[in-house]
């Protein structure tokens, strides 16, 4: 009986930690000045794969990221949007230190999260991360975690 008594509590205390919907990262949506050459950025520099937009309207550029995971461009001409370290897109790779290379080698600029230029943070929990941004001058994150 105490067994079963403990299994309930147990189960209990589990699905109530549980997620309650089965969510996951659809896409994330950023609004650019400058369609052409932040699409290129992604496409070129971080190497995202770009995919068709179902209406093929010429103001957006869609990536995939992994698997079902996306980023959308969305052009708007008059929209300036305010961009701060703390909001950003995170990207991880367990090949950092290759991105890295490819960064210095197109001369792109990245910095630690204090703002080191070329400095690597090593967080508490052992994951190394680095920050750039885009031409839009929105911050992405790049990091080693492991999913």
């Amino acid at each position: 009986m105490k067994k079963l008594i403990f299994f309930l509590v147990f189960f209990m205390v589990a699905i109530s930690h549980a997620q309650k919907f089965d969510f996951t990262i659809d896409h994330t949506t950023l609004i650019v000045n400058d369609l052409k050459t932040t699409g290129d950025f992604y496409q070129k520099v971080i190497g995202l794969k770009e995919i068709d937009h179902p209406t093929k309207d010429p103001g957006f550029r869609w990536f995939s990221i992994q698997g079902n995971t996306q980023l959308h461009l969305i052009y708007k001409a008059d929209v300036v949007m305010k961009k701060h370290k703390s909001s950003h897109v995170c990207l991880s790779t367990s090949q950092l230190d290759e991105f890295i290379q490819n960064l210095e080698q197109n001369n792109i600029s990245y910095e630690d999260w204090p703002g080191t230029k070329s400095g690597i943070t090593l967080r508490a929990d052992g994951v190394k991360q680095i920050y750039i941004t885009d031409p839009e001058g929105y911050w992405i994150e790049i990091n080693d975690a492991k999913h």
